[in-house]
């Protein structure tokens, strides 16, 4: 049956005039007819409302064949996922504009497609929207490129490596000072996490009121459990009841944070330095279970069970191809490659490009060059620059952190510098709060208006809001690289002791103190 015989029959089984079925549907009585003559077609948004007025799949309604054959069809055996249980990670067709978004900002020219995508994206979480999906999915992979898109930003590490400015020179580190720099890496990483950790996800509408409320405005300190006030959690939707606090805890909490820490100590252990991308895809299924991974990484995870292999892991079906995970994975390469940011950068990129393309792999590169630069120098800019000069001058990281250089030579404010941040990105939208770029930034900016101050510095990057553990951790790893445990108070390290615990199968809590020792272990001679 032709789908304008359909939609008259419906229409007449439902005792409707054609007027009162154009008021229904938001449309013209004009339109109804043209629809019933078969001179035009409903758009997608259009069929949708029919298929749920009238209680019928879109299948049935759109597919050639009778109402019989899709009755029969109803009653052939089909097995399928529960959609709605599935995680939004796991499941493409459930986060399609975050993909439009995300598209559009490599480049490719969607304009075509937009109304599209916002239909889609509304519609429930079953077999049609997930065939659905998977045609835009195929259309983003094919997409062409808009012809006045400024940046260019491969994925694959000569032609970033063509794309690099001249390096930055470093003074030589001092081995002396090594093993207590590293363990004020991990001590500093650690603490930045501990103290992001605690509000990680949290807005700044929020969380700035509660910061003042309990006296730690601007922060300075952990929020402690004791600081919860009944009377004042009420007013609050962020969950502050339930998180975690240092006043509260057994050794630095489980956090992804810090299992890519000792995730990337295991794999340097097993595989040396040489190790590959195909490597840290292996070793991520076997030490660690899927919920350990979070939206890029949980993507990959699934792909490399559905047997993708790097780098085409992190192009499936993989709408966070650009978000912060692989920043936060880079640090190790930084500590065991002292003085050298151009080897730290090339291990983020194995590391990177099993989950991430342009500024997700960027991201990690910088920061593991800057940490490199940090075992030589406790100057800021050089740190930034070193990092800078490791990722393509091109893209859209290397435009953002030099804005924030710009800004700060410029004489801008603390307070106008992450106001800038905040007006570039939207802390309200998953994209703009976990986005590589928006999260490098706060990075940047914490490091030079901390002016090597830990606890400054560390209190800043998490008072902004977005990705607070993430960039808590950070810039405490990049700074207690720098200057060593002596900038770490025992205000912050005191609440850890010497134990980190881990979700990584057989290695569980571990002695921070123990892993810095075999960080040193793991340094070329």
């Amino acid at each position: 049956m032709a789908f304008s015989e359909k939609i008259q029959k419906l229409r007449i089984d439902a005792h409707l005039s054609q007027e009162q079925l154009a008021e229904i549907l938001g449309v013209s009585r004009q339109s109804v007819q043209k629809w019933e003559k078969g001179s035009a077609t409903p758009e997608l948004d259009k069929l949708i409302r029919i298929a749920r007025h009238f209680d019928i799949s879109l299948d049935e309604l759109i597919l050639d064949r009778t109402m019989r054959d899709a009755q029969d069809m109803r009653q052939r055996k089909v097995l399928r996922p529960q959609y709605g249980h599935l995680h939004d990670w796991e499941s493409y067709s459930s986060d399609l504009m975050t993909e439009y978004q995300q598209s559009t900002e490599e480049g490719l020219d969607l304009r075509a497609y937009a109304e599209l995508f916002k239909a889609v994206s509304l519609l429930p979480k079953d077999e049609t929207k997930k065939k659905l999906g998977d045609i835009l999915f195929d259309v983003v992979l094919n997409a062409p490129a808009h012809p006045d898109y400024p940046y260019l930003e491969p994925s694959t590490l000569p032609e970033i490596q063509t794309l690099r400015k001249s390096n930055v020179v470093l003074p030589a580190f001092q081995p002396h000072r090594l093993p207590d720099q590293v363990l004020g890496a991990w001590q500093g990483r650690i603490c930045g996490c501990l103290l992001g950790k605690t509000v990680e996800g949290v807005r700044t509408n929020e969380l700035i009121p509660f910061l003042k409320e309990t006296d730690n405005y601007p922060m300075h300190r952990y929020i402690l459990k004791k600081d919860l006030k009944e009377e004042n959690l009420e007013k609050y939707g962020y969950p502050f009841a339930h998180r975690c606090y240092a006043d509260d805890i057994d050794g630095m909490p489980v956090d992804d944070d810090t299992n890519y820490m000792v995730l990337a100590q295991e794999i340097i252990e097993k595989y040396g330095r040489d190790f590959t991308a195909h490597d840290v895809s292996r070793a991520w299924l076997d030490l660690q279970p899927k919920d350990a991974y979070c939206t890029a990484e949980r993507v990959a995870f699934c792909n490399f069970v559905k047997g993708y292999e790097p780098p085409q892991s992190a192009l499936y079906k993989n709408p966070y191809r650009e978000w912060i995970g692989a920043q936060i994975r880079g640090d190790y390469f930084g500590y065991i490659n002292p003085g050298n940011p151009a080897l730290a950068a090339e291990m983020a990129f194995r590391d990177a490009s099993i989950s991430h393309v342009k500024n997700g792999i960027y991201g990690e590169m910088l920061i593991a060059a800057m940490i490199a630069a940090a075992a030589c120098t406790t100057d800021i800019k050089t740190i930034i620059q070193a990092g800078l000069a490791q990722i393509p001058h091109t893209s859209r990281l290397h435009e953002a952190i030099q804005n924030i250089l710009i800004k700060y030579d410029a004489g801008a404010s603390q307070q106008e510098c992450f106001q800038y941040i905040h007006s570039c990105w939207d802390e309200y939208t998953g994209h703009g709060w976990c986005h590589t770029i928006s999260n490098a930034m706060i990075v940047a900016a914490s490091l030079l208006y901390g002016r090597g101050d830990y606890s400054a510095s560390i209190c800043m990057a998490v008072e902004t809001g977005f990705d607070t553990d993430c960039n808590g951790a950070t810039v405490g790893s990049i700074l207690g690289m720098a200057y060593g445990t002596r900038c770490i108070g025992p205000e912050w390290t005191t609440p850890i002791g010497d134990k980190l615990n881990t979700s990584i199968f057989g290695v569980g809590a571990v002695k921070i103190s123990e892993r810095a020792a075999l960080t040193m272990k793991h340094m070329e001679k």
